[in-house]
């Protein structure tokens, strides 16, 4: 007897087992379509930052992870660009473009190879080379980026990642001057930093690419100098090179300047930025700045947001030429001091409707209580024009419990203000059209007709004696950063064909346009 009560339990013993074993098995098969279970991934972007000097090709690899407890299908993974694309991916060893019901158990991941195979010497590649690995499971769609880099190039990669600011590199880190060359174009993907006592030299003929939400970023105590010549300026611009993109803005962020010591300006000469959001944001951020910004042959153009913005600083502008923005062409706000002498600034955004005008002054912050900060302004506008589709190109906006000083002289100014007192409006002209030669090719020079022309302060003007295209002023200097030429808008000057081979492209013909910005 006692041996049968043995047996059957032993019996009772063997088949709980086996149950358990088989209700196991089948929960381990069983494959879940619960919408609130998602791959996880090893990286949200596979970057190939290696620089190819020849043709060549890398690969690396990306893991998927189900970090549930469930079995889960991916029903479709695919490559963005299919066979078009630079990258090919290989999954769990089986090459392909387009992949489905891939099973991957809970607790488990599987491998995908990512390879790119690009020749960085065609210049018909852009600069970063994009594509996405797209994921669907249980109804969730997910990608991956990739990234690689289309031409040779020195490239700016962000290394460090903090809460609350854009992904960034320091290329001059504290008590360092780093200097750009024009040996090979930058391409900068994230932000370019110069850290406090760091500073970053660029020089003439270096041209500075940005990827979507770039950027130059002089921090605290930083100090950029850009020292660009007539012949050879420096340029920023996005990294499409397309001919479709040569005038479309917002391709990137900003190049965004704070507060140094004195006698650590930052100095941006002969300079064509074009094409971001905002041209060059200039703020105090700990205290008010004791150096200025030094504007001398700059043209900002084609900005989706503001050409120069600030907040409580101090800027000296001559021969700059700001057109073409969404918001503001120049908006000084917090106070400072300002001057512009020389300058153009010419508001005919074409992409929409413009309800701001083209140059905005106010001297105040504000707190957390929206409460105002007052500030002292002091702006002064000499030898300069204003001009733009709008009623008022120019606008206030003033607290009475600081000083708010501003002064035009010998300008042109598109605004319904009462011009009557001479103690800030002298020898302006008032609603009068500078006739520019070709606002639909950002072309700002004045025609021979022009109410500019010889109406300049002869004084002012001598201390900018030469345009922003090397033509002297004296004796008889016209309004704006453009000295009318006769025969100007003929002949080379109005038309460049670009030559092969050639390394470098002059002002002049980067200011009309013709031009092909992938020629070296």
């Amino acid at each position: 007897m006692k041996l049968l009560m043995r047996n059957i339990r032993l019996v009772l013993i063997i088949a709980i087992a086996g149950l358990l074993i088989t209700v196991s098995c089948k929960k381990e098969d069983e494959i879940s379509d619960n919408p609130s279970l998602k791959l996880g991934f090893s990286a949200d972007s596979v970057i190939f930052d290696t620089v190819f000097t020849s043709i060549g090709s890398a690969t690396k690899q990306l893991r998927v992870y189900n970090s549930s407890n469930n079995k889960i299908k991916i029903s479709d993974l695919r490559l963005g660009m299919g066979e078009q694309s630079a990258f090919r991916i290989n999954v769990d060893g089986e090459a392909g473009n387009i992949f489905s019901d891939i099973e991957i158990a809970g607790g488990d991941s599987l491998y995908i190879f990512v390879r790119v195979t690009i020749d960085p010497q065609d210049k018909n590649n852009p600069y970063v080379v994009e594509d996405d690995i797209h994921f669907l499971t249980n109804g969730n769609e997910q990608s991956v980026k990739l990234v690689a880099w289309g031409q040779d190039a020195v490239y700016i990669v962000p290394d460090t990642y903090i809460a609350g600011l854009p992904p960034f590199k320091v290329v001059a880190d504290s008590l360092e001057t780093t200097t750009w060359t024009n040996e090979k174009p930058y391409v900068v993907y994230g932000y370019a930093v110069i850290d406090s006592y760091g500073k970053l030299v660029i020089n003439e003929g270096t041209r500075v690419y940005f990827h979507s939400d770039g950027g130059l970023w002089s921090y605290v105590d930083g100090e950029l100098n850009v020292n660009g010549t007539i012949d050879n300026p420096v340029i920023f611009q996005g990294d499409r090179l397309e001919q479709e993109y040569q005038n479309v803005p917002g391709q990137w962020d900003r190049i965004w300047l704070m507060e140094s010591r004195a006698g650590h300006d930052h100095i941006i000469e002969n300079a064509i930025i074009k094409n971001g959001f905002i041209g060059i944001q200039a703020e105090s951020f700990n205290r008010v700045t004791e150096n200025k910004i030094k504007l001398h042959n700059v043209t900002i153009e084609n900005m989706n947001g503001i050409g120069i913005f600030s907040r409580v600083f101090v800027i000296q502008a001559t021969n700059t030429v700001v057109s073409n923005c969404g918001l503001y062409n120049v908006a000084l706000t917090g106070g400072g001091y300002y001057e512009f002498t020389h300058s153009t600034i010419a508001g005919y955004w074409p992409f929409s409707v413009r309800n701001t005008p083209a140059l905005f002054l106010n001297n105040f912050l504000v707190d957390t209580a929206d409460n105002p900060i007052p500030v002292p302004i002091n702006f002064n506008f000499n030898n300069s024009i204003l001009y733009g589709y709008n009623k008022d190109e120019f606008e206030t906006e003033m607290d009475g419990n600081a000083d708010s000083l501003y002064y035009f002289k010998n300008s042109i100014l598109k605004t319904s203000f009462d011009l009557s007192n001479e103690d800030v409006y002298t020898d302006v002209l008032k609603n009068e059209d500078p006739l520019f030669l070709d606002i639909e090719n950002n072309d700002y020079r004045i025609d021979s007709l022009s109410p500019a022309v010889g109406k300049a302060d002869l004084a002012i003007a001598e201390t900018v004696p030469d345009d922003i295209l090397d033509n002297p002023r004296i004796p008889s200097p016209d309004i704006g950063a453009y000295q009318f030429v006769p025969g100007q808008d003929s002949g080379e000057d109005k038309i460049f064909i670009p030559i092969p081979g050639r390394k470098h492209l002059s002002r002049k013909s980067i200011l009309r346009k013709q031009y092909y910005p992938s020629i070296k």
